[in-house]
C-alpha cells in the first residue's frame, strides 16, 4: 500500500467516525433532522465525504496512474474532504446554514469556500473517471474494468446532481427568497445520493466475483447485470426526485 493511499484509508475513517459521533448527539441533543440547520448535516457529510474518499482511494488502485499524479489527485481529494466536512460541521454547530449564507461575511466565506470545495471535487474525480474511461484501466479483467467504467460513470452524474442544487439554490437566493433556497437546493438528494456510491457498489460485485472459480466471461455477464440493477435504481432516483 502507498503512503498516499494509507493517509487517504486513515482521513476517511476520521470523517465516519465524525459523522457517526454527530449522529450522537443529535441523539442526546436533539432538533430536526431536516432542514439547513441541523445535526443530519455533520452527520451525513461525514459518513458519505469518508466512505467516498476511502472508496476511490481503492478504486484508483486499480488504475495506471502516475506516481505523481496519483498522489496529487488523492491528497487533493483528502484535503478537500476534510475542509468541506469541517466547515459543514463548524456552521452546524454555530447553529446557522452552512450553504448558500450569506447573512454575514464570516458565513459567506464559510459557503464560498465549500462552493470552491466542490469544484476541486468535480476536477478530480472528472480526472479519475477519464482514466478509467481511457487506458489506465486496460490492464484490468473485463469484468473489474466495465465495473470501474460504469461507477465512474455513476460519479459523475452525483458530480452534475450536486453542481444542479448548488446553482438551484444560489439563483433562488440571488432572487431574494432565502428561505425557500434552503427548501429547493436538495431537490436531487435522491439522486445524488445513489449514485455518488456506484463507485463502491459495481467494483466492490466485480472484487467478489473475482474470488469465485467463475471464468472470466460469466464474471462479466454477472457484472453486467448488477450494472443494469443499478441503472434501474439511479431512474428510481431520478425520478423520486423530479417527483419531490
Amino acid at each position: 500500500m502507498r503512503p498516499v493511499e494509507r493517509a487517504c484509508y486513515a482521513t476517511g475513517l476520521a470523517l465516519m467516525v465524525s459523522g457517526i459521533f454527530h449522529l450522537g448527539v443529535f441523539a442526546v441533543d436533539g432538533g430536526p433532522w431536516d432542514g439547513p440547520v441541523s445535526w443530519r448535516k455533520p452527520t451525513t457529510f461525514g459518513v458519505s465525504f469518508g466512505l467516498t474518499l476511502i472508496t476511490v482511494t481503492w478504486v484508483a488502485s486499480y488504475l495506471a496512474l502516475r506516481p505523481r499524479l496519483r498522489t496529487v489527485l488523492l491528497t487533493a481529494l483528502a484535503v478537500d474532504s476534510v475542509l468541506e466536512v469541517t466547515g459543514v460541521t463548524l456552521q452546524a454547530w454555530r447553529g446557522v446554514p452552512s450553504h448558500i449564507n450569506r447573512e454575514t461575511p464570516f458565513d459567506s466565506t464559510v459557503s464560498t469556500l465549500l462552493a470552491a470545495g466542490g469544484g476541486v471535487l468535480v476536477l478530480v474525480l472528472t480526472t479519475l473517471a477519464v482514466q478509467a474511461f481511457g487506458r489506465g484501466s486496460a490492464q484490468q479483467r473485463p469484468s473489474m474494468r466495465l465495473a470501474l467504467r460504469a461507477g465512474f460513470a455513476a460519479m459523475l452524474v452525483a458530480l452534475a446532481s450536486g453542481a444542479a442544487m448548488i446553482a438551484r439554490g444560489v439563483a433562488t437566493e440571488k432572487a431574494g427568497d432565502r428561505q425557500l433556497a434552503y427548501h429547493v437546493v436538495g431537490f436531487l438528494k435522491p439522486l445524488h445520493g445513489v449514485c455518488l456510491h456506484g463507485v463502491l457498489v459495481l467494483p466492490a460485485l466485480a472484487w467478489l466475483l473475482s474470488r469465485t472459480d467463475w471464468p472470466e466471461c460469466r464474471r462479466t455477464r454477472a457484472v453486467t447485470a448488477g450494472i443494469c440493477c443499478y441503472a434501474l435504481a439511479v431512474l428510481g432516483a431520478g425520478a423520486l426526485s423530479l417527483a419531490g
